[in-house]
């Protein structure tokens, strides 16, 4: 992996936990030598991964829609910020750049581009490794919701098992690392009958 792309908050939220887990996320990629993609904001989680990563050396790249950027919350100490026309454009490009996905805590966007990549990945679109990191169990009650997904015929145990799940940095790099996708071929053949 050379580019790991972190889904985060704007907003840095009400555990100073969150902020050290993004300080110390931004320092693991950095220190793994890969560079950081992420939202291109200078507020919240995501300007302190970004701040965290460029600190220990790294690149850090943000993709950011011209209205949020219009509304000054565009980092421009980055390596480099793309400013794009749209969300749309924005999560695309995102994809594109990054070899796998972290989402720190975050609320509806976060969770929204995560859906979005684990939908991808189901349907064999990238066969990129995506991840949470799951600070003080703040994922715990996702992570039982997705388990009632499996038990009720909704969610294939098989993409379930998709998610990589951790609460240490330099862990779970080296989980995505060691990341193998499930074979998708038969069930995508399934579909198409």
């Amino acid at each position: 992996m050379k580019r790991l792309c972190v889904f985060c908050g704007s907003s840095p939220g009400n555990d100073p936990a969150y902020a050290e887990a993004a300080r110390a996320l931004g320092r693991a990629i950095a220190e793994a030598g890969m560079g950081l993609v992420y939202g291109g904001g200078r507020v919240g989680l995501m300007g302190i991964v970004a701040d965290s990563a460029m600190a220990a050396g790294g690149e850090a790249i943000g993709v950011i829609p011209q209205g949020l950027f219009d509304k000054e919350v565009g980092h421009k100490g980055l390596t480099e910020l793309r400013v794009v026309d749209s969300m749309h454009t924005r999560k695309a490009m995102m994809a594109d750049l990054s070899d796998g996905f972290v989402a720190l805590p975050g609320g509806i966007g976060t969770l929204e581009e995560l859906f979005e990549i684990w939908t991808w990945g189901q349907l064999g679109d990238h066969a990129k490794p995506f991840a949470l990191m799951n600070v003080g169990g703040f994922y715990d009650p996702l992570a039982v919701f997705l388990d009632r997904l499996v038990e009720t015929g909704f969610v294939k145990p098989e993409h379930r098992g998709m998610l990589v799940t951790g609460d240490e940095p330099t862990a779970l790099i080296a989980a995505m690392r060691a990341y193998e996708p499930p074979a998708l071929g038969k069930w995508i053949e399934k579909l198409e009958r």
